[in-house]
């Protein structure tokens, strides 16, 4: 993957704009070079979702595909693994079995569980038999599944096995409508006699397949702009809203991501392996998985326990990992920990070969070429804790932090990139380029089917002409949502002349690069008249290393905010040790000497961050040391 040695990855379509007769200020829209003459059209047999995996079924039969480890005992074993042939004729079976229910083409159909091969099945069984993959996942609040069931009018759904008395619960009253459930593996006779007793068929994945198999019926393929999926996230109403994405912006996507790959000499082939353990419920892990499945690559599932993921990433040795910045602070923070257990010699050696890789990485050379004796002699240990064969991290779900970033592209041994998009945008809508340090502490630049422009926001104090320039994030471009389902009111204010307002706050640079710097919505106005948003303030004071988590609140009526600090166990307990302190996570809460070591890391990582003195006040720590002093006296 070394990169292109040309340093312009935009292209400016439209000058920006000033406000003119109430309406606001809009920056310059930017481009993919990728899509410098135009967005690239899909090829004939590639145009919709059914497509990438049917096309790559018949060029890869007998390639793995996808991985599971089977428990034994409650221990995961060795990874086992399906062809694309096998998966394919699985996909038939269950498309089938669906035919023989009597769902129709244009019906929704569910699945709610944890990653895993069924899941991925029933999926692309939507996809060959024209039925809407809607996916279902109770962290959206309680009654979200019941919400989405009814709201969605969804007719079966596809159910891990312990998720099936969630649906069978008194509290899930949408359930009545529900024509079948699938299990992933089994169902207890229980429940399948309750089920019954409310017109609903159970099945068991094995059983399923067979109604399939004995009445076969030849896939109904979806056509480009049929709806492929319904993926429901959060409201600001309280209530889910379901995002409409098409079959031909699932396409678009793959070749998207296809055409920036190969850009770049080290490419994905089918020897790669993705590590899945984001839930295939968001759209990120959907969307890479598509793409691995498009270049014949495998997929192996999590064991389904996070707190293990280091021991699936042993067992796998994946070449791919994706995850959210929370993920990367912990594998930040895992480093840092056994650096701190090296003998005092070790750990200056350490700090000179990474200061040495990092300032020739900056000066222009690949990761590849920065440092092969730093590589040799101290990151090679930092790779295998990583399974060896890493070749490419990617961030997204929020920014991370610079440090974290130029720490991971130094010592991992392999490319890292961030990335930014919603749901409404197909995942990332700009990316990253591998190896260029200047792109440090940005999410990147338009993806190639994506263009995007700052929108004035004068109630926060951000223009999109001025310098730097900043302002509400909107996206245009092909691979783009197609309203919210069921609400036309909402799609109408999300999308505003083809533009789709994200919310998220943005600094451009004179050349498209694109900074998230704050949130829109959220934010409140103080007493004093000063506008406030809590995502961004949290999100500075979670970083210290004793901070597990902390809620910043406020209101319109109080010229101060206050928040709750929840701290890390861990860490805490480390603190203690190297402190003198002894006792129960509990007893070292209420020691007055962390609650003042909490109190300082947060007024330094307030400086450090550059937060406004009128925010960063006081009374803002003084508010926290009672919230904190109150907290831990409860623990």
């Amino acid at each position: 993957m070394e990169a292109n040695p040309k340093n312009i990855f935009t292209i400016k379509v439209e000058d920006g704009k000033p406000g003119k007769d109430g309406q606001p200020a809009v920056g310059p829209v930017f481009r993919s070079v990728l899509a410098k003459d135009g967005f690239p059209q899909l090829e004939p047999d590639m145009k919709t979702s059914w497509d990438v995996f049917r096309v790559a079924a018949d060029k890869y039969p007998t390639n793995r595909m996808l991985g599971w480890r089977p428990l034994k005992d409650g221990v995961p074993g060795p990874y086992l693994w399906k062809s694309y042939k096998e998966v394919y004729d699985e996909v038939l079976q269950v498309g089938s079995a669906l035919q023989q229910l009597g769902v129709p083409p244009g019906s929704r159909v569910g699945i709610y569980g944890s990653n895993c091969p069924q899941w991925i099945v029933a999926m692309q069984a939507c996809n060959g038999y024209s039925l809407i993959c809607v996916p279902l996942y109770d962290t959206l609040g309680a009654g979200a599944v019941d919400y989405i069931i009814d709201h969605a009018e969804i007719d079966v759904v596809f159910i891990q096995d312990k998720k099936i008395k969630e649906i069978l619960s008194p509290n899930c009253k949408s359930a009545k409508r529900l024509k079948a459930l699938v299990a992933f593996t089994l169902a207890t006779r229980e429940q399948i006699k309750e089920a019954d007793e409310i017109g609903m068929k159970v099945y068991s994945w094995n059983d399923f397949l067979k109604v399939g198999k004995v009445n076969p019926s030849q896939p109904c393929p979806p056509k480009e702009n049929d709806i492929c999926t319904i993926m429901y996230t959060s409201g600001t109403s309280g209530k889910p809203k379901g995002v409409i994405l098409t079959h031909e912006s699932h396409a678009l996507y793959v070749k998207g991501v296809n055409l920036f790959m190969d850009q770049f000499d080290d490419k994905m082939t089918t020897d790669d392996v993705f590590l899945s353990f984001l839930p295939l419920a968001h759209i990120l892990d959907r969307m890479i998985e598509e793409y691995f499945f498009h270049k014949g690559a495998s997929i192996g599932y999590y064991h389904g326990d996070l707190n293990a993921l280091r021991d699936d990433i042993q067992e796998l040795k994946p070449t791919l990992l994706v995850g959210v910045p929370r993920v990367y602070e912990r594998i930040y923070e895992g480093i840092l920990k056994a650096i701190a257990e090296l003998r005092p010699l070790r750990r200056v050696i350490f700090n000179v070969l990474y200061n040495r890789k990092l300032a020739s990485m900056k000066s222009g050379y690949s990761h590849k070429t920065a440092s092969p004796f730093a590589d040799m002699l101290a990151f090679r240990k930092v790779k295998a804790r990583l399974g060896g064969r890493l070749r490419l991290l990617i961030s997204g779900g929020a920014p991370l932090s610079t440090e974290i970033e130029e720490f991971l592209r130094v010592t991992t041994c392999a490319y890292f990139i961030q990335g930014y998009g919603l749901t409404e945008t197909l995942g990332p809508s700009t990316v990253c380029y591998i190896d260029d340090m200047a792109l440090v502490g940005s999410v990147g630049v338009p993806a190639t089917y994506t263009e995007i422009r700052l929108e004035e926001v004068p109630e926060m104090g951000y223009d999109p002409l001025g310098v730097p320039s900043r302002g509400e994030i909107c996206i245009r471009g092909k691979s783009l949502f197609a309203g919210y389902y069921k609400n036309p009111e909402l799609t109408n204010e999300a999308i505003v002349d083809g533009w789709f307002h994200t919310g998220d706050i943005g600094e451009m640079s004179p050349d498209g690069i694109l900074k998230v710097i704050d949130r829109k919505k959220n934010i409140f106005k103080l007493s004093q008249g000063e506008y406030v948003a809590v995502e961004y303030l949290e999100k500075v004071y979670g970083f210290p290393p004793l901070v597990e988590d902390i809620w910043v609140y406020g209101d319109s009526f109080r010229s101060n905010l206050v928040a709750v600090v929840n701290p890390h166990e861990e860490n805490t307990m480390k603190w203690a040790e190297s402190n003198g302190y002894k006792g129960s996570f509990s007893e070292i809460c209420k020691l007055e000497g962390l609650k003042e070591y909490i109190l300082k890391e947060l007024a330094a990582v307030a400086q450090k961050n550059k937060v406004r003195s009128s925010i960063h006040s006081d009374k803002l720590i003084g508010w926290i040391k009672y919230f904190i002093m109150s907290h831990l006296k409860l623990s």
